[in-house]
C-alpha cells in the first residue's frame, strides 16, 4: 500500500512532541481546524475531525498555552502536505510545511517547544 506522504518528504529537524494539543485555527473563517501535535520552525503536525484538504495554502493562529514574548498566539502561514487517518478512527492527521517563517517567530517555536516540549 503506497504511503501517502510525498516520496520527497525529508525531514531535516527533529520534530518535538507538545505536552498541550494547541488549538490551531483558519484566519480566513476563525475556525478551528485541529489541535497541534508536534512542531519544527519548518513543519508541524496537526490532528483534526474532520479530514485536510492536501496541497493547500492556509493562514493559521495557533494559540499559545501562556504569553510568549509578548503574545498569545502565533499567526502563520503553511502548507498541507499530506492527510491520513489518525490510530483514533474518529480523527485525521496532516502534515504542514512551514511558510515565511520570521526569526521572530522562530524564536516563539523554540521557546514553545523548549518550555512544552517532551524531551527525548
Amino acid at each position: 500500500m503506497a504511503s501517502s506522504r510525498p516520496s520527497f518528504e525529508k525531514r531535516r529537524l527533529k520534530r518535538s512532541h507538545l505536552f498541550y494539543y494547541l488549538r490551531v485555527f483558519d484566519r480566513s473563517n476563525n475556525e478551528m481546524l485541529g489541535h497541534l501535535v508536534d512542531i519544527t520552525p519548518e513543519g508541524a503536525m496537526l490532528i483534526s475531525e474532520n479530514p485536510i484538504p492536501v496541497n493547500t495554502h492556509y493562514q493559521l493562529r495557533m494559540q499559545l498555552p501562556a504569553e510568549i514574548f509578548g503574545r498569545a498566539y502565533l499567526d502563520f502561514d503553511a502548507e498541507s502536505l499530506w492527510s491520513k487517518p489518525d490510530t483514533n478512527p474518529d480523527f485525521q492527521d496532516a502534515g504542514f510545511r512551514l511558510l515565511n517563517v520570521n526569526v521572530k517567530d522562530t524564536a516563539i517555536i523554540s521557546r514553545l517547544i523548549d518550555d512544552y516540549g517532551f524531551r527525548d
